[in-house]
Formats: structure tokens, sequence, C-alpha cells
């Protein structure tokens, strides 16, 4: 039998960030401290996407989040190198950045992104015009880490092993089905449950379910390549062979 589980929601170089991005940074993590927020890290993948924003808006003296022929921020971002399930952005311009952040913290919607308690991450862009007009832009991000295939399984796998699962041999025949999806003729003696998801440091409660029934007592992890599914937000498309314990043999 075959459970289907879906659980949903290469940068460019680094560039260092100027002293208006900085100042709109530190007072970012300035207020969510004040709050006992944990600080956002930088990342530089999304302040080249959000620095790409920041240049059209100025060249084209538009004031959007989305430009005519732009990608959305999520692909835009994706674009740049960023990996993340959740994404948000704050946009303003003028003439100082103290002051803009100041707007931004006494606007429900632009305090909202810069307290969210789930953001981890931050990436800054701001540029100045002929006539000294600063277009600022922040991207939020809950950021995903970059795992490859090995690494993935090895997660997963430790996790299932801490729950008293025994892991088998089976990992090439559990990536096949992962990137498959089908039933593999003559193995019905098995559970597989597909998943994907933006962090594979904790179980999906549909597989916790399955390990707390008790009738399986060994697995194989294996991981494959996402399906599209039209979205930029990162994810591990992961596939869990469940076994029911051997049998003893009579003597």
């Amino acid at each position: 039998m075959i459970a289907l589980l879906l659980s949903l929601p290469s940068a460019t170089l680094a560039q260092e960030p100027s002293d208006a991005e900085q100042l709109f940074f530190d007072s970012a993590n300035r207020e969510r401290v004040a709050l006992h927020l944990h600080p956002l890290k930088w990342d530089a993948a999304l302040a080249e996407a959000a620095r790409r924003h920041a240049q059209l808006m100025a060249k084209h003296e538009v004031f959007q989040h989305q430009l005519p022929g732009e990608l959305p921020l999520d692909e835009r971002a994706a674009q740049a190198g960023a990996r993340f399930s959740q994404i948000g952005e704050n946009i303003a311009i003028g003439a100082q950045a103290p002051a803009i952040h100041t707007g931004w913290m006494h606007s429900p919607g632009h305090r909202a992104n810069i307290l969210d308690v789930h953001f981890t991450a931050l990436g800054v862009g701001v540029v100045e015009d002929d006539e000294g007009e600063l277009y600022a832009v922040e991207d939020f991000s809950v950021a995903v880490a970059s795992l490859g295939i090995d690494a993935q399984e090895e997660k997963v796998a430790a996790m299932l092993s801490a729950r008293g699962l025994q892991l088998t041999g089976d990992k090439m025949l559990a990536r096949q089905l992962c990137a498959e999806e089908r039933a593999p003729a003559g193995r019905m003696s098995m559970l597989i449950v597909y998943f994907e998801v933006p962090d594979v440091s904790r179980v999906p409660e549909q597989l916790e379910q399955r390990i707390r029934d008790g009738k399986f007592q060994r697995a194989a992890v294996g991981a494959c390549q996402p399906r599209e599914s039209g979205t930029a937000v990162a994810r591990y498309r992961i596939a869990v062979l469940l076994f029911p314990a051997v049998a003893a043999k009579r003597k």
C-alpha cells in the first residue's frame, strides 16, 4: 500500500553592505532585540535581490513591489540564490535612512515584517538617485539550508533511528521510488510515505503517526529533486519506506 503525504507551506558574488544598508539591518535587529526576538542574519542573496529591485525603482522612478516585466518577489529572490520557505518585503523612498526606518516602524504592515517572529534572514538594498533620494528595499525570509541528497537522507534517517526504527540497505530503492512515485512490483509488504518540506530537521506529523502505530520497525530513506510546482519556495522531497518486523523463522 502507498500513502502520499505532502507538506508545503547559486548566489551571485557577495557584496559588502553599504553604510545605509548596514544602518537598516542594524536598526531592524535593534527593534527585534528590544522585544526579545532573535536577531536576523544577513543574507547576501536577499541583499542582491533587494538591490536589483531598488535599482529598477530608481531607474524608472516607480514605487512598487513589482514593476512591469519584473519577476515576483519569490522568483527574483530565488534567482539571486536565496533559499527560503517564506519571504516578505519592505520598500520606501526617502531623503534619509533613519527617517525611512522610523516610517516603517510606524506603518503596521512594514513593522510586522521587521518584527515577524518567523523570519530569520534579511537582505537590504539601497540606491541613491541623482537628486539624493534613497530607494530602500528590505527582503526578509525564513531561510532554508542548502543540503545535498546524501545530507538530506542522513538527517531524516537519524531522526527515524532515534525513534527506534532500524535502517535497512534499501536506500537506492527509496531514491528510485522518490523520483518515480510508484509501487514496486513484488514489494507490497511496505508503506511508502512521500513528503515535501522546507525543513528536514523535523519529522512530519503524518510520518510520526505511522511510526507511533507500531506496525513498522524498519525503514529506508531516499531523497530526490522536488517536483516542479511553479513556486520559488525551497523544499526537499523525501520518500520513506516503512517495513514491518521480520517474522522469526521456525526451527
